[in-house]
């Protein structure tokens, strides 16, 4: 039997992405091309799986066509909760290599009872499934215990489980035991109050969150790399030259990266996968649209990235 690695996509999204030379505030612009595709934390986490050869099957709420749409393209099991699904538009200048993204809030769930509809899906899913991500923004209506709930139940099933969240939803599962939570800096700003910035810095603000029983928290800090706190130990990862591109999605590939190898790994080899989640990130910067990935590319990347171990001045020691 193959297992299966579930992704978890509460606010879905069609991502629009318009290619401009220069793009200034206040100025009428002629667009070089547009595309438009399915989107959403979760649904680009699943597209990488694909990519990296994991058999990956996305959940969530959508509405019917969304859900119907993106059956053509990955496996998918949605609750048919939303009204409408909401759009992100991203800005990518061609000459500058930046992108400015817009993103909509999202529809109310119309349906009273999606959330208890998702929570069962899930359960049923428990015992077929090697990890679990849930991956995103919550639509207006879901109540925000929902993600802790679905990672509790996950990890009481002993299923890897990876929170990409934001808000009061990553501060409800940072409490669930043995999650692995990946923030950026801004969710890691706020779930922590800690206002750091500095590799040292963040690992003594992520270290109370493991040591309530946090599996992880991995840090990710866009071209500076990412930063990991374990119970057994810290680390900085980062490329020795940072790649320009389009940021957009990059953060869905670490998730990616991360919880195939957490699928696999028993225990968890963290430096291997940080060494994997960086290169896998880097080589998503390069493609113009969130959830694809230039595999050669990371190929090339892996032997190159740099990972530090953070500890007393004196145990540091990078390796490459």
């Amino acid at each position: 039997m193959v297992l299966v690695i579930l992704t978890v996509t509460m606010n879905p999204a069609y991502d629009v992405t318009y290619r401009v030379e220069n793009f200034t505030c206040g100025r009428t612009h002629r667009v070089k091309s547009v595309e438009q595709r399915l989107g959403g934390k979760g649904i680009n986490v699943t597209r990488v799986l694909n990519q990296l050869g994991r058999y990956a099957r996305a959940t969530g709420f959508a509405d019917h066509a969304f859900a119907a749409a993106a059956e053509a393209e990955v496996p998918v099991d949605f609750v048919h909760a939303l009204p409408w699904v909401r759009r992100t538009v991203v800005i990518s200048e061609s000459d500058t290599g930046t992108a400015t993204a817009l993103r909509e809030p999202g529809a109310r769930v119309a349906n009273p009872h999606a959330s208890e509809q998702l929570e069962v899906r899930v359960s049923g899913m428990l015992p077929h499934i090697s990890g679990l991500v849930i991956a995103g923004s919550l639509p207006e209506g879901i109540d925000p215990g929902l993600p802790a709930r679905i990672a509790q139940a996950a990890l009481e099933a002993r299923v890897p489980t990876v929170c990409d969240l934001d808000g009061p939803a990553l501060r409800m599962a940072s409490r669930v035991p043995g999650v692995v939570l990946l923030p950026g800096l801004a969710e890691f700003e706020e779930l922590t109050k800690s206002g750091a910035e500095t590799p040292a810095a963040l690992v003594a603000a992520a270290r109370p969150l493991v040591d309530r029983g946090a599996g992880a928290v991995i840090i990710t800090r866009g071209p500076l790399g990412m930063v990991a706190v374990t119970a057994d130990g810290a680390w900085d990862a980062h490329l020795p030259e940072p790649l320009t591109g389009n940021p957009t999605g990059a953060g869905d590939t670490v998730a990616a990266a991360v919880i195939a190898a957490l699928a696999n790994a028993n225990p968890p080899d963290w430096p291997a996968i940080l060494v994997d989640a960086v290169a896998t990130s880097a080589a998503s910067v390069v493609i113009p649209v969130a959830g694809e990935i230039d595999r050669r590319l990371r190929g090339h990347l892996a032997p190159t990235v740099v990972v530090s171990e953070l500890g007393t001045p004196s145990s540091e020691s990078p390796r490459a």
